[in-house]
């Protein structure tokens, strides 16, 4: 009954049509704000951000903050604790914020769920082999290791089977623990801080082989030293593998989609969009209304197929800009799937422009926002910032015109 009642009350506040757009600021984890310290999640890391984009309510467009919080990296009490002092901070500065929930991407605290081939650690199960992706059709070809690059690479645990009905669970058992902290959080705001959440994002560029990528022979890699392990260029053309060990056949043969032959893009697609889907549903039934909750995908080739995995009837889809950050309207995949989704609004909800020009921001902004369904522009990640003050100055130069269409037409 409770959750009904939250979920009322936000219709109730939603009957009037928000046009708002946000202009939202990352703090990335372990760079001043990490969840395994919720104290690191208070009022002085939203502090740093206000004291130079310091929000204007009355504004078209307005700043704010999100964080991620990896459910699988800390132990559950400690996860709680940092959401809660999270949200506390953004109501005491008055700061709007997107709460990303990642259930993709580090999962050192659930060796219950990854460790199917150390007997000596914790976790140990050999049945956790249909958790983890696989190299071939059968669990013998189950992965220990991978990779990931966000500006280097580094050693990672292997990627999660993303239709692993044990590891979805676990998904949707975090999301029942999370959402109800934001909902009842927001449920107690006064009318006039309503507004301080933008959203609730779920899913992290999901994708089989892009954030978690696997070597040919990668298992015999880990007991070896990391300085050893080869370095592949990243293949966006290659749809399948990327240009590494392919991977995926553990999700697709447990989602029923094919059991024998060569993997086909549709099939990659298929499972990451019916597994976000799923994260998506669970959370409209807990109470989250769909203006306020949003699927984050990706693609890199550009019209692929990957672009459609975070369309789904319940949220709001989201993609990750970097190649058309400087105009979103190039990005076919983006602009095909905003043809075919019926969402209130979309989201630029990873967001680097490869440019330290004010000039240069000041337009991308303009041209992505001028989009009034586009709800929020999440700049990733506010500690790049520093080394590049124009970067800085081309936002408060956007920041500075009356809305994106003024922007445009005064160019």
């Amino acid at each position: 009954m409770r959750f009904v009642l939250l979920a009322a009350h936000f219709l109730c506040s939603a009957a009037v049509a928000d046009t708002t757009q946000y202009i939202v600021f990352n703090r990335a984890p372990g760079q001043g704000m990490y969840q395994g310290q919720p104290e690191s999640l208070g009022r002085k890391a939203f502090d740093e951000v206000l004291s130079q984009f310091p929000n204007a309510s009355d504004k078209q467009v307005q700043t704010g903050m999100s964080h991620i919080f990896s459910v699988f990296r800390t132990p559950p009490e400690t996860t709680v604790k940092a959401l809660r002092v999270f949200l506390e901070a953004a109501d005491q500065t008055s700061t709007p914020v997107v709460v990303q929930i990642d259930t993709e991407h580090w999962w050192d605290a659930r060796p219950d769920l990854w460790n199917w081939w150390d007997v000596k650690q914790p976790g140990y199960d050999p049945a956790n082999r249909e958790n983890v992706e696989w190299t071939g059709w059968s669990p013998e070809n189950a992965i220990k290791i991978a990779w990931r690059d966000w500006g280097k690479q580094v050693r990672v645990l292997p990627q999660p089977n993303l239709a692993s009905p044990r590891y979805v669970e676990a998904c949707k058992a975090e999301l029942r623990r999370l959402v109800p902290i934001v909902l009842e959080w927001h449920g107690k705001l006064p009318v006039e801080k309503k507004h301080l959440l933008i959203g609730i994002k779920l899913g992290h560029e999901t994708s089989i082989g892009g954030s978690a990528y696997h070597y040919e022979g990668g298992n015999d890699l880990l007991a070896k030293p990391a300085a050893d392990d080869p370095v592949l260029p990243f293949d966006a053309e290659n749809v399948l593998s990327r240009g590494r060990a392919q991977i995926g056949y553990a999700a697709v043969k447990t989602s029923g989609i094919r059991t024998s032959g060569s993997l086909v893009e549709s099939d990659l697609r298929d499972v990451c969009q019916r597994y976000l889907a799923t994260l998506c549903r669970e959370t409209a039934q807990l109470g989250v209304p769909r203006d306020k909750l949003f699927a984050h995908g990706v693609g890199w080739k550009d019209g692929e197929l990957l672009y459609d995995v975070p369309v789904n009837p319940d949220s709001c889809p989201a993609w990750s800009f970097y190649k058309h950050a400087a105009d979103p309207r190039l990005d076919t995949g983006v602009q095909r799937n905003l043809s075919r989704s019926d969402a209130p609004h979309w989201a630029a909800c990873e967001y680097w422009l490869a440019s330290g020009d004010a000039k240069a921001w000041r337009d991308a902004l303009t041209n992505t926002l001028s989009d009034p369904r586009c709800r929020y522009v999440c700049v990733f990640n506010w500690e790049s910032m520093a080394a590049f003050p124009g970067i800085a100055k081309g936002i408060h130069d956007f920041l500075g015109s009356s809305s994106p269409a003024q922007c445009r037409t005064s160019q």
